[in-house]
């Protein structure tokens, strides 16, 4: 028995064309609008053709097509499902006896492989081309990278606490430092520094330091000019950039967020909205998907650019809640979890709506 019939195959591979079509003619466009819009930095800056070809754009096409993933399948699904309905091919189908939630199989199998793909991109692929991405735009465009950050305060190890008063990434350099050993609730060492300077590998210098080791009501202090130690922290620890988050897999953005939760760290909400937002996007591909065949299915009188309309009002308004919710992420006002799939949650609710309208 075959899994899949003829009239399956014929829904995949018109929903998948018309997705990747979609991809192609938005990218294009997009393309354009970018490269006018830095034509002047290529210029002023001497970037090479071959890094604005390879290391810019080449990273930038997966990335900006992830990034609007739900648009594309919501468009996608819209404008094909419409034509459907309108040359009376969804008719057709429903009365030769196909259920609509049968009719629904080969459009969940085309969101599954759209949804597996997002996952794939954004979790092992796009993270290394932003990498080159990113520091492309650096050099060539704007340098967003984040050099200074103050009053820094983390766990090194259990019951070690470390603490900046100024870092400065451009000379590795952090000043005012100092390093409390706790046993319990008991302090019993500190070292103070005017400044200490990240090396390699975990090796830091601190100068003009002073020691006190507290043993009962006694104190031992030791002061000298250097010494070098070894503390398990590195200036990317601490001296996050808007754009850190975008650079890891997904395998490395949870162990960097357990890590620094661990330590203490709490400027580490755009790592989590990342997180969750990769697999929260991939998942509105189903939700969006139901929505954009439940509202196209019908055959409409005025053609199918009513459709259309009512797909996109909603797909732009997905992703502006979506940018709103994670903004209260970052504010601190609600989780991450909550705030990237309350979206998803409204939406599954209107689609569930949708879903009971459409025509039988």
């Amino acid at each position: 028995m075959k899994i899949f019939n003829r009239i399956d195959r014929y829904i995949i591979k018109k929903f998948l064309g018309t997705y990747f079509f979609t991809i192609l003619l938005v990218i294009s466009i997009v393309i354009m609008i970018d490269f006018n819009a830095k034509i002047d930095n290529f210029i002023s800056k001497s970037a090479p053709t071959e890094a604005i070809l390879f290391d810019y754009y080449l990273n930038f096409i997966p990335y900006f097509v992830n990034l609007i993933s739900p648009l594309l399948v919501f468009i996608a699904v819209i404008f094909f499902t419409s034509k459907l309905a309108d040359n009376s091919e969804i008719i057709a189908m429903l009365s030769s006896g196909i259920s609509f939630r049968r009719l629904m199989r080969p459009y969940f199998v085309s969101a599954a492989f759209i949804a597996l793909m997002t996952i794939l991109l954004s979790s092992y692929v796009i993270p290394p081309g932003n990498v080159v991405r990113i520091e492309f735009q650096n050099k060539y465009v704007r340098d967003k990278r984040v050099v200074y950050s103050g009053n820094i305060q983390l766990e090194v190890e259990p019951g070690l606490i470390a603490y900046f008063d100024r870092f400065d990434s451009s000379v590795n350099t952090g000043y005012r430092f100092s390093l409390d050993k706790f046993v319990g609730k008991d302090l019993v060492s500190q070292m103070t520094a005017q400044s200490i300077v990240y090396d390699s590998a975990y090796h830091w210098t601190v100068k003009d330091y002073m020691i006190r080791d507290f043993t009962g009501l006694r104190e031992k202090i030791s002061i000298g000019e250097q010494i070098d130690t070894t503390l398990t922290i590195v200036p990317s620890d601490f001296m996050i950039s808007v754009y850190d988050c975008e650079q890891l897999t997904t395998p490395q953005l949870k162990k960097y967020i357990d890590r620094q939760r661990k330590r203490g760290i709490g400027n580490i909400q755009l790592f989590e909205i990342e997180y969750h937002r990769r697999f929260a996007m991939a998942f509105a591909a189903f939700i969006l998907t139901i929505i954009g065949v439940s509202v196209s299915s019908k055959k409409m009188k005025g053609g199918m650019g009513l459709n259309i309309g009512i797909g996109l009002l909603l797909s732009f308004s997905y992703i502006l809640f979506m940018q709103v919710s994670s903004s209260f992420a970052v504010s601190g006002m609600v989780s991450p979890f909550i705030a990237l799939w309350m979206p998803n949650v409204l939406y599954a609710i209107i689609a569930v709506y949708f879903y009971k309208k459409a025509p039988r």
